[in-house]
């Protein structure tokens, strides 16, 4: 049977590699939509969970995937040689940045080469994990094509971007629209087949590098708008306006206008990456995206701009930043969700340190977080999350950097004579604005003047 009558009559095998944020999500969103799914995990540990029907993604409830493993619609391996069983294999694995904000690769290489060996006719590679433009005709097609077959004739090559937003409950894989850009009009045509199962809004574009580019574009738009506010809730302060204020009347004209928020700084494994993907290729064409990498290094430095708020906090009560007990109120890169990669937290944790400060920190979703091991601070620290009541009883300051909704964040405002705020989650408490400074707003002594 050719591949496109088995997707439509699903009975197409998928093998989704990388079974993470992004993986684990679709391979049970194709299981749910009634596919035979095979996860590919190079994590022992993962690999046992998953069969266990344990999930540590929360967007896959345990007892989702456990319904799904026990009917046999999803199985978990760690051996690439049961990519002969699969006819459409995705690739959903981690692309970071190294130290020089340089391109890490390496789990895209390692995922197509354990293909490469297994490649048969008819198969589709489909890459959905976030990169520069290029990487599916530059990187993965020369090594799927090491044993002889050729990609657009032998077999189907795709990009089609991720687009999970950890936490997100209304936008998940089953209804998230698809961008799908292949390397010929029948790679597209399969790939659009394939997750019209998931979502009816399918999108095709014309090359796998308009695909990437896409998902760049995405990300950095919400980069560079969130970098505006951050630098204008910085001149705010200054100027004795509250943004929060300014944004919520500018939101009220119906067009013309999208709100951001500014924040501690920029987390996640996309906003705070995408953007050096971009301005590092950019290079091979003699090409600077001065403004991208502006937005980057304005978000960089809104860690350093709260610990300067710390330290002002407790200078309004005479006490200096060294020695301060400081609770830190959040490490998770977004609220709600248990995911701290690149948190903006673990930047200003270092920073406290650096100053003297003695630092806990308190999140009902992250049991554990480890800061340093860097050149911007070499000494690496784990630290655990503390009670909220012990917490603050010792705290001489609070920060606020995650407004986790199941907070009481009066209870942490009464708690502690200095909280400084960076999500804007205090201030419909009136009668405690007094004790809190808010980022994006003049400080309480300016607001009473």
């Amino acid at each position: 049977m050719e591949l496109h009558a088995k997707i439509t009559s699903k009975q197409a095998v998928i093998c989704v590699i990388g079974l993470g944020y992004v993986g684990l999500p679709h391979a049970s969103a194709f299981a749910q939509a009634g596919f035979r799914v095979l996860g590919l995990d190079v994590n022992p540990q993962r690999v046992a969970a998953v069969n266990r029907g344990h999930s540590d993604i929360p967007d896959v409830p345990s007892d989702l995937l456990a319904g799904l493993v026990g009917s046999g619609a999803l199985q978990a391996t760690g051996d690439y040689s049961r990519l002969a069983e699969a006819d459409i294999v995705l690739i959903c694995v981690p692309t970071p940045f190294d130290a020089m904000k340089t391109p890490d690769l390496a789990f895209i290489i390692a995922a197509a080469e354990g293909i490469a060996p297994h490649l048969h006719r008819g198969q589709m590679v489909i890459l959905q994990s976030t990169t520069y433009p290029g990487t599916t005709e530059e990187i993965v097609q020369p090594i799927l094509e090491r044993g002889g077959l050729r990609a657009g004739h032998d077999f189907h090559l795709v990009f089609s971007p991720e687009r999970i937003d950890p936490g997100n409950q209304q936008y998940s894989a089953h209804n998230t629209p698809k961008v799908v850009g292949g390397l010929t009009p029948t790679c597209t045509e399969l790939a659009c087949t394939l997750f019209s199962h998931l979502t009816p809004a399918v999108h095709a574009v014309s090359t796998p590098r308009a695909a990437e580019m896409t998902k760049l574009l995405e990300n950095i738009f919400r980069s560079v708008n969130i970098a505006l506010v951050n630098e204008l809730a910085v001149l705010m302060e200054r100027m004795n306006i509250d943004i929060w204020e300014v944004i919520a009347a500018a939101r009220t004209k119906p067009f013309g206008f999208m709100a951001f928020t500014p924040g501690p700084g920029v987390g996640g494994h996309c906003i705070p990456v995408d953007p050096y993907y971009l301005s590092w290729k950019a290079r091979e064409f003699d090409f600077y995206t001065k403004f991208i990498e502006l937005a980057a290094e304005v978000n960089a430095d809104m860690p350093e701009h709260v610990v300067r708020k710390i330290a002002a906090g407790l200078n309004l009560h005479g006490k200096a930043l060294y020695g301060a007990n400081v609770l830190v109120l959040g490490v998770a890169f977004k609220r709600d969700i248990d995911d701290a990669r690149n948190s903006p937290a673990q930047r200003v944790i270092e920073l406290l340190l650096d100053f003297g400060a003695k630092v806990e920190y308190h999140d009902p979703y992250v049991s554990s977080f480890t800061v340093g091991g860097s050149v911007l601070h070499r000494a690496t620290v784990t630290l655990h999350s503390t009670p909220l009541a012990a917490g603050l009883a010792a705290a001489d300051a609070v920060a606020i950097i995650t407004g986790h909704t199941d907070l009481d964040y009066r209870q942490v405002v009464e708690g502690c004579p200095v909280v400084i705020d960076a999500v804007n989650v205090t201030r419909a408490l009136a009668d405690c604005n007094g004790r809190v400074i808010r980022l994006g707003a003049p400080l309480p002594t300016a607001s009473a003047a």
